[in-house]
């Protein structure tokens, strides 16, 4: 089973492609106004440590869509005339490997038209960097709606969450891609009420190994202990994202990750959902979860 990045973030409301713009923008941000390509810079939605995603206007089909923008914080800025600048020359390997696992996973989600995928239109190089181009999803994060709207998760609609994230990841094993980074903030709820599992944040992933900074890729509570490993024998599979998309759900009913899969190897202090079955939700869906 290849991962994302072999074939081919990191996480609204920092680096994917929904939620609401916003004002505040860091020196590396492109300017409201800024054209690229045939779109044009309306707003910036978020920035995290590995991208930055803007609202856009595609001049060309007219429609509103969200621009992403490979820019890892730590490795490069902006430069003065707008291109991306790796800020040292001993970076300048990762930063590309990163381009090229970014244009790749661009290229793998336009291949799909899939609802519960991220829909990207159209990808490209420019600045020195990449843009992907992608369908704007208004609505919240999972982690968002646990946060603020708790009354609405019960068993009923996490089931409904749960069947579009399946078929979707099903969809990607047909040709062989996890997804490797499943949680609540990479899960955006609708404001139609559809659940979309927003991007691979394969660049992420690709500069977070070869830097060693597990900590950067992996994201505690949700990695199962394979994806820890450097051990070929601990193999990652489908089995790697239905855990984490296991751990998701544990969080949503009980409003906190379940204890880092590294530690639970030495002692397993995990709560078990079979103890929630007085609270609304059947025996049989809790003991599915656990």
């Amino acid at each position: 089973m290849k991962n994302a990045e072999s074939t081919v973030n990191a996480q609204y409301p920092n680096d994917s492609a929904s939620a609401s713009p916003i004002r505040q923008a860091s020196d590396n941000c492109l300017a409201v106004g800024t054209r690229l390509a045939d779109f044009e810079i309306t707003g910036i939605v978020g920035e995290g440590g590995f991208g930055i995603v803007y609202l856009a206007f595609d001049h060309s089909l007219r429609r509103t869509v969200a621009i992403k923008e490979y820019m890892p914080g730590a490795l490069a800025g902006r430069g003065r005339d707008q291109s991306v600048v790796v800020r040292s020359g001993r970076h300048q390997e990762t930063f590309d490997t990163g381009l090229k696992s970014f244009i790749n996973e661009a290229r793998l989600l336009a291949r799909f038209d899939h609802p519960a995928l991220v829909k990207v239109y159209r990808f490209w190089e420019e600045n020195k960097t990449g843009y992907m181009a992608m369908r704007y999803y208004e609505g919240e994060t999972l982690k968002e709606v646990v946060r603020d709207q708790p009354e609405l998760i019960n068993e009923a609609w996490l089931k409904a969450m749960l069947k579009p994230m399946l078929e979707a990841l099903e969809t990607l094993y047909r040709i062989q891609i996890l997804h490797r980074d499943i949680s609540p903030d990479n899960i955006m709820i609708q404001k139609n009420g559809d659940a979309v599992l927003l991007d691979f944040g394969a660049a992420r992933q690709i500069i977070g190994d070869m830097t060693h900074a597990l900590t950067v890729i992996l994201k505690p509570g949700y990695a199962p202990v394979e994806q820890y490993a450097d051990d070929i024998s601990m193999t990652q599979g489908p089995w790697t994202d239905i855990y984490a998309l296991s751990a998701v759900v544990y969080f949503a009913i009980l409003k906190k990750a379940p204890p880092t899969s590294v530690g639970r190897m030495i002692k397993d202090p995990i709560e078990m959902l079979i103890g929630e079955a007085n609270s609304g939700y059947s025996l049989a869906f809790l003991a599915a979860i656990d």
